[in-house]
C-alpha cells in the first residue's frame, strides 16, 4: 500500500482524537480519581493534577482494513503512533492545555541513533503508555499523574453527542479528495454546521490554516467551542456516551467513576491553550523543546505593571450584534489606547482571546472578559498584539456590551 494512502487514513484521526481525549480526560479527573493512577482528592477539595492525553492511530493489517485486535503489535501495516499529544494541568476550575508537536525529541538528540525513534510520537508503540508518560515528563519537566489514550473509533460519537461543530470555511473553500484514503470532502466558503465525521475531516485540512502549527491552533479554537458545550444540558446528556468509551477505544489508568463529580465545576472552568515552543534540530526534522519560552507561556505570567496598557488589541467582531464597537469602548475606558475592530460575518465559533507571545497581556484580557485564552504559533497577531474573537455566543456572555454598541465610536488605531 502506498505510504501516502496510510498518511491520508491517519490524517482523518488526529483532531477527533484530541477532542475525545480532552473531553474524556477532563471529565475523568475533575475531582481526582484515585484508582491505579494514585491520584485522589478529598470531598470538598479542589482538584489538582496533571494528565497526559494522547490520540492513538487505529492499526491496519491490510489496505483500508483495520485489525480486528487493535492491541496487537505484530503484522501491522504501520505502527500506532500518537501524533496528537496534550498535557492538561488542572488547578481547581483552571484548566491549562499544552499541545506537544509530534516531532518533539525526547531528551538530547543523538545523531547516531534513529531520529524517528527519538520522537515522542513513537514512544507509545515501543513502550506503551508508561513509556509515553515518561517521555512527556522528560520533555516538559512536569510530573504526569495519569494518562488517557483514545482511538479514532471513539471520536465521532463524542462530537455527535456534543452537537457537532460550527465552523467558518476560509475564502477559496476546502477540497480534500484522496481516493486511496476514501476521502471526498468539499466545503464552500462561509458558515457550516458539521456532524462528527465531517468535523474530523475539516480539522485535519491544512488549506487555509498553513502548516501543522496552524492546524494545531485551529484545533484549539474548535476544542474551546466543544468543551464549552459540556456546561449545557446537551453536554450533560452526552456524559453516558463519553463514559461509554472506557474499554472501547479508550485506555486509561484512572477511575471513570470520578465522572459523576464533574457537574459542580462545569460553570467555572477557565480554559487556556498553548503550544510547546520548539526549535528545529539541525540535520533532522526533530524538534528540541525551548525551555525558556515554555516557562513564559506555560507558567503563571502576571500582566505588565503599567498605568496604561501598551499591548495592541485587535477585535474580530463576528457576534452579529456589533458588540465589537461596545468592547472597544469598554477597553478604552480601561486604558487600552490601541484598539482596532474588524467586522466579520456572524459566526457560531466560540469567543476567545488569542495571542502569539504576549501571554501575560492576553491572560489579563481573558480574565477581564471571562473568556478562554489561546496561545499558538500561527494566530494572525504580531508581537505586542492580542486578538479577541467575538462569536454569536458573546450576545449572551457579554450582553452588558450591547448598550455601548450604540454609542459614538471611540477613536481606534488603524492597522
Amino acid at each position: 500500500m502506498p505510504s501516502r494512502s496510510i498518511a491520508g487514513l491517519r490524517a482523518l484521526q488526529a483532531f477527533g482524537l484530541s477532542l475525545a481525549a480532552l473531553t474524556l480526560g477532563g471529565l475523568l479527573f475533575l475531582r481526582g480519581a484515585g484508582g491505579a493512577s494514585g491520584m485522589g482528592t478529598l470531598p470538598g477539595q479542589e482538584p489538582h493534577f496533571t494528565v497526559l492525553i494522547a490520540g492513538r492511530d487505529i492499526v491496519y493489517c491490510y489496505y483500508r482494513q483495520p485489525c480486528k485486535d487493535q492491541d496487537q503489535r505484530q503484522g501491522l501495516l504501520q505502527p500506532p503512533n500518537t501524533d496528537t499529544l496534550m498535557l492538561v494541568k488542572v488547578d481547581g476550575p483552571r484548566v491549562r492545555v499544552l499541545n506537544i508537536p509530534r516531532d518533539t525529541n525526547v531528551g538530547p538528540f543523538d545523531p547516531y541513533s534513529s531520529p524517528s525513534a527519538q520522537k515522542v510520537n513513537s514512544r507509545y508503540f515501543s513502550g506503551g503508555p508508561q513509556a509515553l508518560t515518561r517521555a512527556v515528563e522528560t520533555i516538559t519537566g512536569e510530573r504526569v499523574d495519569a494518562y488517557v489514550i483514545v482511538r479514532t473509533d471513539y471520536v465521532e460519537r463524542v462530537i455527535d453527542a456534543l452537537g457537532g461543530l460550527d465552523v467558518t470555511v476560509p475564502e477559496g473553500g476546502i477540497e480534500w479528495v484522496d481516493q486511496a484514503a476514501g476521502v471526498d470532502f468539499k466545503l464552500a466558503p462561509g458558515e457550516h454546521h458539521l456532524e462528527g465525521d465531517q468535523a474530523v475531516l475539516f480539522l485535519r485540512v491544512r488549506k487555509g490554516f498553513g502548516d501543522d502549527y496552524g492546524r494545531i491552533d485551529h484545533q484549539k479554537q474548535a476544542l474551546t467551542q466543544l468543551v464549552a458545550r459540556l456546561r449545557s444540558p446537551r453536554g450533560l446528556a452526552a456524559l453516558p456516551t463519553i463514559l461509554g468509551g472506557i474499554g472501547q477505544g479508550v485506555e486509561t489508568n484512572t477511575d471513570p467513576e470520578a465522572l459523576l463529580a464533574l457537574r459542580p465545576y462545569l460553570s467555572d472552568l477557565k480554559l487556556t491553550f498553548a503550544t510547546l515552543p520548539t526549535n528545529t534540530i539541525r540535520g533532522s526534522f526533530n524538534l528540541a523543546v525551548d525551555r525558556e519560552r515554555l516557562a513564559q507561556i506555560w507558567g503563571d505570567q502576571a500582566a505588565p505593571a503599567a498605568d496604561t496598557p501598551q499591548v495592541r488589541v485587535s477585535i474580530v467582531d463576528a457576534s452579529g450584534a456589533n458588540l465589537g464597537g461596545g468592547l472597544a469602548r469598554a477597553l478604552q475606558v480601561l486604558g487600552y489606547g490601541q484598539v482596532t475592530v474588524r467586522a466579520a460575518p456572524a459566526s457560531r465559533e466560540a469567543s476567545t482571546v488569542f495571542t502569539g507571545q504576549d501571554v501575560a497581556d492576553a491572560n489579563a484580557l481573558a480574565a477581564a472578559l471571562d473568556l478562554p485564552r489561546l496561545q499558538g504559533e500561527r494566530f494572525p497577531v504580531g508581537a505586542g498584539e492580542v486578538g479577541i474573537l467575538l462569536g454569536t455566543d458573546a450576545r449572551a456572555h457579554l450582553a452588558a456590551l450591547a448598550p455601548l454598541a450604540t454609542s459614538p465610536t471611540p477613536s481606534t488605531e488603524t492597522p
